[in-house]
C-alpha cells in the first residue's frame, strides 16, 4: 500500500469514528445545533469570514467594540465590511483552573460544577487533541507527554467529551474517560511515515530542495554542490546531477507530508463542523514548512472551512523554546560561506514552520502558544475558549477573484488593544464563459 493510501485509510478510519461518537452523543441529547444562541450569519460562497479577538493590555478579550472600530485592507485596499457580530462564548470551568488562575478569564461567568461521576448527557464542549508524531522529534515528545497528562488531568471538565489523536492516524474516539486520554498520550511515539531516508551524500532536506527546485536559488544549489564535492568522489557536473536527484526527491516526499498533513486536518475540522455545542481543536506540533502555492491554498481552504463551522484552531508549538544554531557537528564541513548559509537557511525554516500554525489559530479565533517551555501551562491556556470573539464577513465585491493569494491587515481603531485574525485568503477564480456547442 503506498504512503498516501496509508494516509488516505488513517484519516477515514479516524473521521468516521469521530463523526459516529458526535452522532451517538447529539442522538441521546436530540441536541444537534450548537448550543450558542448567537445569530447565525448568511455566507455566500465568494464571502471571506474573518473570526477575529481583540485583548487589552491584559490579555483578557474585549468584547464591547463596534463594526465601525474595525479596517480591514485586502493588499492595502481598505474593504467594506457586510456582515458583522459578536459572539460570547462562556467558558466551562475545568478541575485545575481557578478564577485567580493565569488560565481563568476573570470576565468569563463559570458555570457549576456537575455532580461527580455523572457527566451530563450533553457535552458544553467536543475537544480535540491532536498530537503531530510526524514531525515531533523524541527529546520534544517526553516532556510533551507529561505536561498533557497534567492538562488532561486538570484542566477539562466533566462535561467535556474529548479525543487523542495522532497524525498517523491512531484515536481514542471522543471519551469521557479521562484515564484513556492519558493512556492514549502515553503511547504516542514518533512515527516516520513521511520522513525521508536522509542520505549521508549529499543531505538535501525540505527546505533546501525547495530552494533549489523550486525557488531557483543559486546559493542554496552551489553550497549543496560544494558539499556534495566533499563527501563524493566526483567532478562538480556528477555532484550537480545528485543534488539535483536529492532535492527532487526530498521535494516529492515533503509535498506529500505536507498536503496529506494538511488534508488530514481538514478532515478532522469538517467532521467537527457537524458537534453540537463548542468545538475545539488543538494542534500540538513543531509546524511544518507550507512553502508551495498549493499548501498555501489548502491552509486558507481549512481557515475558511473552521471559521464557517465554528471550529476553533488552537496550536501549541511542541519545540518550547528552541533555538535556530548549529550543532558543533554540523559547522565546519566546507567553509564559512556553507556554515553561514545553513545556519540562515535552519533558522528561516524554523521560523516559517511556525507560519501554519500561527494562521491556524489566528484565523479561526484561536490561541497560539509558542516560545516557551511551559507546556504544561501554554496546554491549559488552549483549552480555554475566548469569550468574546467578532465574526467580520467581506463580500468581495471591490476584489479581483483572480484566484491568488491576499494578505488581509485586521486593525482596531482604538488604542491598547491587539488583534488576532487570519492573514489572507485565496480570492475565487473567475468563471469562465460556457462555450456553446
Amino acid at each position: 500500500m503506498s504512503l498516501i493510501s496509508r494516509r488516505a485509510l488513517a484519516s477515514g478510519l479516524f473521521c468516521w469514528v469521530l463523526l459516529l461518537s458526535a452522532h451517538l452523543t447529539a442522538q441521546q441529547s436530540n441536541e444537534t445545533s450548537p448550543q450558542s444562541g448567537n445569530p447565525q450569519i448568511a455566507v455566500t460562497v465568494n464571502d471571506v469570514v474573518v473570526p477575529v479577538v481583540v485583548r487589552d493590555s491584559q490579555g483578557h478579550t474585549v468584547g464591547n467594540l463596534k463594526k465601525e472600530d474595525f479596517q480591514v485592507l485586502d493588499k492595502k485596499t481598505p474593504q467594506v465590511i457586510s456582515e458583522f457580530s459578536i459572539e460570547r462564548r462562556v467558558e466551562v470551568q475545568g478541575f485545575g483552573a481557578t478564577p485567580d488562575s493565569p488560565i481563568a478569564n476573570p470576565a468569563v461567568s463559570q458555570a457549576p460544577a456537575p455532580a461527580p461521576n455523572h457527566p451530563p448527557t450533553t457535552p458544553e464542549r467536543f475537544l480535540v487533541f491532536l498530537f503531530d508524531d510526524l514531525h515531533v522529534t523524541p527529546s520534544d515528545l517526553m516532556p510533551l507527554q507529561k505536561a498533557a497528562t497534567k492538562m488532561v488531568a486538570g484542566s477539562l471538565a466533566e462535561s467535556d467529551l474529548a479525543a487523542v489523536v495522532s497524525m498517523s492516524g491512531t484515536s481514542t474516539g471522543m471519551t469521557h474517560d479521562r484515564a484513556k486520554l492519558e493512556a492514549a498520550i502515553m503511547k504516542l511515539q514518533p512515527n516516520n511515515l513521511y520522513r525521508p531516508v536522509r542520505r549521508n551524500c549529499p543531505d538535501i532536506g525540505y527546505y533546501d530542495a525547495d530552494r533549489i527546485l523550486n525557488k531557483y536559488d543559486p546559493t542554496a544549489t552551489d553550497v549543496a554542490v560544494r558539499n556534495t564535492l566533499v563527501c563524493c568522489d566526483c567532478d562538480q557536473k556528477t555532484a550537480l546531477i545528485w543534488v539535483q536527484n536529492a532535492a527532487r526527491e526530498a521535494l516529492q516526499v515533503g509535498d506529500a507530508d505536507v498536503l496529506n498533513s494538511l488534508g488530514f486536518i481538514g478532515e478532522i475540522v469538517r467532521k467537527m463542523g457537524a458537534m453540537p455545542g463548542q468545538r475545539t481543536l488543538i494542534l500540538v506540533s513543531p509546524g511544518f514548512l507550507t512553502v508551495t502555492p498549493e499548501a498555501v491554498a489548502e491552509e486558507s481552504q481549512i481557515v475558511d472551512l473552521a471559521a464557517h463551522s465554528n471550529v476553533t484552531i488552537n496550536t501549541v508549538d511542541a519545540r518550547g523554546l528552541y533555538t535556530t544554531n548549529l550543532g558543533a557537528s554540523e559547522r565546519g564541513r566546507v567553509s564559512i560561506l556553507a556554515d553561514r548559509t545553513a545556519s540562515e537557511y535552519r533558522a528561516s525554516s524554523m521560523g516559517l514552520s511556525e507560519e501554519v500554525m500561527a494562521e491556524f489559530a489566528n484565523g479561526t479565533g484561536g490561541t497560539f502558544f509558542h516560545n516557551s517551555n511551559d507546556l504544561e501551562g501554554g496546554l491549559e491556556a488552549v483549552t480555554v475558549v475566548p469569550e468574546y470573539e467578532y465574526v467580520l464577513v467581506l463580500s468581495l465585491q471591490n476584489v479581483k477573484l483572480d484566484g491568488k493569494y491576499h494578505l488581509l491587515k485586521v486593525t482596531v481603531d482604538k488604542p491598547g488593544l491587539t488583534v488576532a485574525a487570519r492573514r489572507g485568503y485565496f480570492a475565487p477564480k473567475p468563471e469562465k464563459p460556457k462555450t456553446k456547442k
